[in-house]
């Protein structure tokens, strides 16, 4: 099926242009076979922009076409917002509703998206090429200063942060929780899409700025604006919409932490590998060296694209999509591999049983399951809930639940107890929602002394890691 690319487009008091901006748009040829949904945001207009909206979309029946009201005037980022979760496009890219910005720069700016090299393409008004409209020195300057400062905050090369021309995978920019409503959205989604590791591409573009007069919207209020937003975007933790990534991705900022569970469990890894729910890869990394064969799976469609980036020069490393709830995703790799590696995981599923069960078929006959789990039912907090865990698990039980599902039964190791008490804390007492990539990199510097005195600790650990094999 032929993929989709949304045009988003904010429009605020554009009666002049838009109606001309969208029979442009909806003239230029678009590549790969992409067909085009157009999705305008109408930010409370009091001129005639809505009427030459409707009226085009009359006249253009043949296509899609949606328009959507805000209830109030809330800005160029709160418009964006909304359009960005109404688009259904496997692409998108952002298109102010004036003249500025040519669509026949479409191609140029979907190539890098189109053959998978980039999450994230800017059109750069600065770089050499195209043409461009000579106006203000002192805002071009702003401007400059603004991405030079933004490039320092996300340490990225960009040449033209503010430019309205963004084009990104749709699935990336929904994952990303956006928060400022007026311009300041341009700083935020640059920072956050580099702190996302995203893979972001810059192409030059033609530019024909409007002056004050001819009705540019953008002021010193705004510059200033940026700088708060830039300095914000930098600290927060809220990277994601879901709580869930937000924890994988503070994982990732303790590489000392994934090492001692990798160096725990390599006793037991064999060379035919699948990984259930390798989420942003900081397991993969860590077990993948030297395999005959790795398999990386995952049910998110960002994590995958990210794991494919990541992986892509690692012959013996595959990756797919496996649902662990869903039988059919397990037949293409049944009996393929002598282990299966499952961290975090299974207590995110409500029908465990079934699913060790469906683990099983993915072994070869005498194959190992590495199996981590959350320990204690009585440690079960608000973070637990927040990350979607239905249950934590005792020892007793789950070599029961294991022994049930058709596997025998090896041994039990206990890992991490030294974080049990904050935990227990964060969880019980303070109601967190989330694991902080800050506490994460803090705790990560002191695994060197967790892993010396872990054992000692009177108390239960976090996590508990049952070794399992299919019979042979």
């Amino acid at each position: 099926m032929p993929q989709t690319l949304s045009i988003l487009i904010p429009l605020y008091n554009e009666e002049e242009f838009v109606g001309e901006l969208l029979s442009r748009v909806a003239a230029v040829p678009l590549p790969g076979g992409l067909e085009r949904e157009i999705v305008i945001v109408n930010d409370c207009s009091r001129d005639g922009s809505v009427a030459a909206v409707e009226a085009f979309i009359a006249s253009r029946p043949d296509l899609v076409v949606r328009l959507i009201h805000h209830e109030k005037n809330s800005g160029k980022g709160a418009a964006i917002r909304t359009a960005i979760a109404a688009a259904t496009g496997e692409f998108s890219i952002i298109q102010d509703a004036d003249l500025e910005y040519d669509p026949a720069e479409y191609p140029r700016m979907l190539m890098p998206l189109l053959d998978g090299r980039a999450d994230v393409v800017y059109g750069s008004r600065f770089l050499a090429a195209g043409e461009r409209r000579i106006l203000y020195y002192w805002h071009s300057l702003a401007n400059h200063a603004l991405t030079t400062l933004c490039n320092v905050a996300s340490d990225l090369n960009l040449t033209d942060m503010e430019t309205c021309y963004k084009a990104f995978r749709s699935s990336l920019a929904k994952s990303i929780p956006i928060q400022n409503d007026r311009f300041g959205i341009e700083p935020e989604l640059t920072i956050k899409f580099a702190r996302r590791k995203a893979r972001i591409f810059e192409v030059p573009i033609s530019y024909n700025g409007r002056t004050y007069d001819e009705g540019k919207k953008i002021g010193l209020k705004d510059a200033f604006e940026a700088l708060f937003v830039i300095g914000k975007a930098t600290m927060t933790s809220k990277l994601y919409t879901d709580e869930g990534h937000q924890v994988l991705d503070a994982m990732g900022e303790a590489p000392k932490f994934n090492r001692w569970i990798a160096d725990t469990i390599a006793p037991f890894v064999g060379k035919r590998i699948l990984e259930i729910g390798a989420g942003a890869g900081n397991m993969t990394r860590q077990i993948c060296p030297k395999r005959k064969r790795y398999v990386a799976t995952d049910l998110d469609t960002e994590h995958l694209v990210q794991l494919h980036a990541m992986f892509r020069h690692r012959p013996a490393v595959e990756v797919a999509k496996l649902d662990a709830t869903k039988a059919e995703d397990f037949i293409p790799f049944e009996g393929q591999v002598d282990t299966v590696v499952c961290l975090n995981v299974l207590e995110h599923i409500e029908d465990d049983k079934n699913t060790l069960k469906r683990i099983r078929t993915l072994l070869e006959p005498g194959g190992r399951l590495i199996l981590l789990v959350p320990n204690g039912p009585d440690a079960y907090g608000s973070i637990d809930k927040a990350i979607g865990h239905f249950r934590r698990y005792t020892q007793p039980g789950l070599r029961a639940l294991l022994l049930d599902s058709g596997f025998e039964f090896e041994q039990m190791l206990e890992f991490n107890r030294i974080s049990k008490p904050a935990w227990v804390f964060a969880g019980k007492v303070v109601k967190a929602t989330s694991v902080s990539p800050t506490s994460m990199r803090i705790f990560d510097r002191m695994v060197w002394l967790s892993r010396k005195v872990d054992r000692s600790l009177p108390w239960e650990p976090t996590s508990i890691i049952a070794i399992a094999r299919r019979p042979a």
